[in-house]
């Protein structure tokens, strides 16, 4: 048993986590007589090292989904989801959302899509929740920074509100605030031609340029602000926001969060940089989650294809899930932090 735990500790630490180029480039710095120790030097060590281990993340990450992805275009994934009915097509739109794109404004159009193409609306609204807000990329990076237990916690936690949000929506028959061009259009079955090995290849390898050209900038900042929280903001300060101080914090991280933009690989360094701050875990996540799933563009965007009333629900159904996660992180991570920090 100690074998599989150590394998397993090795595989979150220096793998997902990649503390070997934390390391690294400790000592690059300190060889430049940087002092990691300071402000900057400090600042410039967590940049260097996050920008650098979230890149790498990324990049794999979204060539093996590519890949995969390239066995499943579009019509023959409005099939597959069209086999299901009920809970269980909620359940396949949410997993199936943990291997799309990876943030809201990218979810939007194959939301549109699955929609015209005439899946339930309650099943393409699992679909749209879970997709930022519960991929791959969330469960790899969490794994390395918080652990297996959270990572898996959060994924699960996050489907959930995609099933009982989606179903919600269905049970309340809210097609007539769909916008009718999107009913309207054209369903077009053709079969997608069969690649080849080489070409399933090229088509991941330039999924990753252009994921990372998309994604790049925000990574950036979302580093350089998780630089910054590290090295300059007090951690009392952080404490006595979104610690235990302030019952309040969960819902201000959720009401920060929204207007905001970035996707998870833009978050989760802001995340860890609190957390390392005293932030609560609950605290952390709802911002996580408020960020990827209810940004203002992807509202904009999204309020084209749909009416104000039926927007106003999908707000509502996110924010009391989001809410419900980080009071439950909050209420138990005593127990689901320890060992971690």
């Amino acid at each position: 048993m100690q074998i599989f735990t150590d394998l397993w500790n090795f595989i979150q630490n220096q793998m997902l986590g990649m503390r070997w180029l934390h390391d690294l480039t400790g000592r690059l710095l300190t060889g430049l007589n940087v002092n990691t120790a300071g402000h900057w030097g400090g600042a410039l060590h967590f940049f260097i090292y996050d920008v650098i281990k979230i890149v790498v993340l990324l990049c794999l990450l979204i060539y093996l989904v590519s890949y995969i992805q390239s066995y499943f275009p579009p019509e023959r994934t409005k099939k597959i989801l069209g086999r299901f009915h009920g809970l269980w097509a909620n359940a396949a739109a949410a997993l199936l959302g943990t291997v799309t794109p990876f943030c809201s404004c990218s979810s939007i159009p194959l939301f549109i899509g699955f929609t015209g193409a005439g899946l339930p609306l309650g099943v393409t609204f699992s679909f749209l929740i879970s997709s930022p807000m519960v991929d791959l990329g969330s469960l790899l990076l969490l794994t390395g920074i918080f652990g297996g237990k959270i990572a898996l916690l959060y994924v699960v936690l996050g489907l959930v509100i995609a099933v009982v949000g989606g179903t919600v929506i269905e049970k309340l028959h809210m097609e007539k605030y769909v916008e009718p061009f999107i009913l309207a259009a054209p369903r077009i079955d053709v079969e997608a031609p069969s690649l080849s090995p080489a070409e399933r290849r090229n088509y991941a390898a330039a999924q990753v340029r252009e994921t990372l050209r998309k994604v790049f900038p925000y990574i950036l900042a979302g580093v350089g602000v998780g630089a910054v929280i590290h090295n300059w903001i007090p951690a009392r300060w952080v404490e006595s926001v979104l610690g235990s101080q302030n019952p309040l914090s969960v819902l201000l991280a959720v009401a920060v969060g929204v207007p905001m933009y970035a996707d998870i690989f833009g978050t989760v360094p802001v995340a860890e940089a609190l957390l390392a701050k005293g932030a609560l875990l609950g605290t952390v996540l709802a911002f996580m989650m408020a960020v990827t799933t209810l940004s203002l563009p992807s509202m904009i965007m999204l309020r084209k294809a749909i009416r104000p009333r039926l927007l106003a629900l999908f707000i509502a159904v996110c924010v009391i899930g989001i809410l419900i996660v980080g009071f439950f992180f909050n209420l138990f991570s005593p127990v689901l932090l320890s060992g971690i920090i």
